[in-house]
């Protein structure tokens, strides 16, 4: 019941064969350490927010080099791994946008799950830039539950970590554990992340696994860094630097999901109910 995880802070830029090298030597030293289930974080294989720029470099999950070294490098080591997002190029026709999505790769190299990111953040956080996912990114439409060999993982991706109902839904499913893969900006990160994660873990009883991009990038983007593993209880077991790539590892005993949801029984207390408006 108990588990050696492992967030993989990065600094991606817009090159993903220097963001795949930069993963791999990550995650093989994590790995190295004893770490068997190791997350990246969001956008591990491109950040380049400039209008028009990612375009070209971007492919389609067929065409990607990224996911089937990331498969192989799980088999090799054993590992269980999840690649907090990609940029893949859509293939049904219907869109010219991209996925941003997640990974789950099991230790034999076969992708467990996939989960496109649903919320996109289209927001002015006043930090000088104007964020439209939704102008390059398709959202999803499917929450993910997935099942990997040490238990059940439930799929999210940063900007998801402020809609608490798609948590609370993954864990009423019986998500054991939370993944939030970030590139949180520096401006919201130093007012939410740490609240944000905790509180998730904390109103589901999970533990978060929450990888984070850090420091400046080539595309001109600062983001927070600060790599989270959050016990259910609230706690936070690791954390990353605000601007440095690195490794965060706890050991997770995953009998403590059950005993904070037996102390604070939120999941089966909660209670259908409706707004009655007064004075209007």
């Amino acid at each position: 019941m108990k588990l050696t995880a492992a967030c993989i802070q990065m600094r991606s830029g817009t090159e993903p064969a220097a963001n795949l090298a930069a993963a791999t030597a990550l995650i093989r030293q994590a790995a190295g350490q004893g770490a068997r289930f190791i997350a990246t974080p969001e956008m591990t294989n491109l950040l380049d927010i400039r209008p028009g720029m990612a375009r070209p470099k971007v492919r389609s999950e067929a065409s990607d080099e990224n996911l089937p070294a990331f498969c192989a490098l799980a088999a090799e080591l054993g590992i269980t791994l999840l690649i907090g997002s990609l940029a893949i190029a859509l293939e049904d026709g219907a869109d010219d946008r991209f996925a941003n999505r997640s990974f789950l790769i099991g230790p034999d190299g076969g992708v467990i799950a996939r989960y496109d990111k649903i919320h996109m953040f289209d927001v002015e956080v006043g930090d000088g830039q104007n964020y439209r996912e939704s102008r390059a990114y398709r959202p999803g439409e499917t929450a993910v539950l997935a099942a990997a060999p040490f238990g059940k993982l439930g799929l999210t991706i940063c900007y998801d970590v402020r809609f608490p109902h798609l948590h609370r839904a993954l864990a009423k499913a019986g998500a054991d554990i939370l993944a939030i893969p970030a590139a949180f900006t520096k401006v919201t990160g130093e007012a939410h992340w740490h609240i944000l994660v905790r509180a998730r873990a904390i109103e589901t009883g999970c533990f978060v696994i929450a990888p984070a991009q850090a420091g400046k990038h080539e595309d001109g983007r600062e983001t927070f860094g600060h790599s989270l593993i959050v016990s259910p209880w609230g706690e936070v077991l690791a954390e990353g630097s605000a601007t440095e790539p690195g490794i965060v590892m706890a050991e997770l005993d995953l009998e403590e999901v059950a005993k904070a949801r037996a102390r604070i029984p939120a999941l089966g207390n909660s209670q259908v109910f409706r707004v009655e408006r007064a004075g209007f």
